[in-house]
């Protein structure tokens, strides 16, 4: 893949287009490749990234949840924590972009969170403030208050010790997931074993809380 092919595939997936196509390349760059190619990596963006991540959401419960200091406190870091990140991350597929000369056992740990950072960083830089908090807003945030297996496993574990099933199966239009717990089930379908898991979670978490 050649680096513009690799820019237009991750803008595709952001759903941003850079002015300036070089933010968008050093965010994709892993420090192995920084180091072997003497250029630089995503961590100065990672770094940036990282503030403008915890002021857009503390802006937004600050804005949307009628909540205490403590429990605003306790909102932000789920919504800033490395699993919510990772989420985000695998959401957008970013990973398949990013630069590196690495093996890919050596890309565990925090890459996939601070790669969402750095490329919160480019945007940030890019466009701006609004931006930046406009992809956010879209790709954590909501996807976060919508992570709909986080709140049946939550929901479930408040009840009782054992944790929600799912069983997947693959169909001619894609996967099919039945997910099980506190004695009811539901089912769920998805072009993905994670979207069949998420649909079936959905479905079991609104007929559990109703």
């Amino acid at each position: 893949m050649t680096d513009g092919e690799r820019l237009a595939a991750a803008e595709a997936v952001l759903g941003y287009c850079f002015r300036d196509k070089t933010l968008l390349l050093t965010a994709l760059t892993h420090s192995t490749y920084a180091n072997l190619h003497r250029t630089e990596s995503n961590e100065r963006l990672e770094f940036l990234g990282d503030s403008v991540l915890q002021l857009a959401v503390t802006e937004d419960l600050y804005r949307t949840v009628r909540k205490d200091e403590g429990k605003l406190t306790e909102l932000r870091q789920q919504y800033v924590s490395r699993p919510a990140l990772e989420r985000a991350e695998d959401g957008l597929g970013l990973m398949r972009f990013l630069r590196h000369c690495a093996e890919e056992s050596a890309l565990e740990g925090k890459t996939r969170s601070n790669l969402f950072e750095a490329a919160v960083g480019a945007i940030y830089l890019d466009g701006g403030y609004g931006e930046a908090k406009k992809f956010l807003e879209h790709h954590l945030v909501r996807a976060e208050r919508e992570d709909y297996k986080s709140l049946l496993q939550e929901f479930v574990q408040s009840r009782a010790k054992t944790p929600p099933v799912y069983t997947v199966t693959q169909s001619e239009s894609g996967f099919k997931c039945r997910a099980e717990a506190l004695g009811t089930s539901a089912s769920g379908e998805g072009k993905s074993k994670k979207a069949a898991e998420t649909d079936a979670a959905k479905k079991l978490y609104l007929i559990l809380k109703n």
